[in-house]
């Protein structure tokens, strides 16, 4: 699965607006409790109240139902944690922007575990995948933050992928791992770690006021 496959219909009345909404909240439900493998469109209309005939009439297959639900759950994450990156990379305390960040990435994985894991198994990181895309436009945010502190633009790129990717797995870990040891213990190790490697990089204490 490597997008949000197209719906038979699209929607034009609220009742078929109601229906669709009411497929892909048993398709969630369906998704969480079972899996990939096991939510069939059967399990799913049986769900959603509906028979599987009801179901295709919006939906052509499962791998459409999954590709709605996984799809709105990535344009949550990506417009809330752009959201955070943008609020945060301004801050004058680099270590204060890089704690808001991960606690962000944290509280929007943690919310819905469960959905995020079955992102990470069935949306896998290919070159042109969306996950990739994502996570180069959030690249290119911390890039520019980091030129807008003194970083070279070759040395900013490098650096920016590299705390990115960082960032995220180790929070999509400690989400979908539950190592048992306290939250705020991850969020300062992280802290510490990339704020140090950002140190390393040759980051002003002081961004510019235009990095751009």
């Amino acid at each position: 699965m490597s997008g949000r496959p197209a719906r038979r219909r699209a929607p034009q009345q609220d009742r078929s607006r109601r229906m669709v909404e009411r497929i892909v909240a048993a398709g969630r439900e369906v998704l969480v409790a079972r899996g990939y493998d096991a939510a069939s469109t059967n399990r799913i209309a049986a769900a959603a109240g509906i028979s599987p005939g009801s179901l295709y009439q919006y939906f052509p297959d499962k791998d459409a139902v999954i590709g709605e639900i996984l799809g709105r759950h990535l344009d949550d994450l990506e417009a809330r944690v752009s959201r955070a990156f943008l609020e945060a990379l301004p801050t004058a305390d680099i270590a204060d922007a890089v704690h808001a960040i991960v606690v962000a990435l944290l509280d929007v994985i943690g919310e819905q575990p469960d959905l995020h894991r079955a992102v990470a198994e069935q949306l896998p990181r290919t070159a042109n995948g969306r996950r990739v895309a994502f996570a180069r436009r959030i690249d290119e945010l911390a890039a520019v933050a980091l030129i807008g502190r003194g970083v070279p633009p070759e040395r900013a790129r490098v650096t920016a992928w590299t705390v990115v990717r960082t960032a995220e797995h180790v929070t999509t870990s400690y989400v979908l791992e539950r190592p048992g040891f306290d939250r705020e213990q991850v969020v300062e190790e992280l802290t510490h770690m990339v704020t140090t490697h950002l140190a390393g990089a040759g980051l002003r204490p002081e961004p510019d006021s235009d990095p751009s």
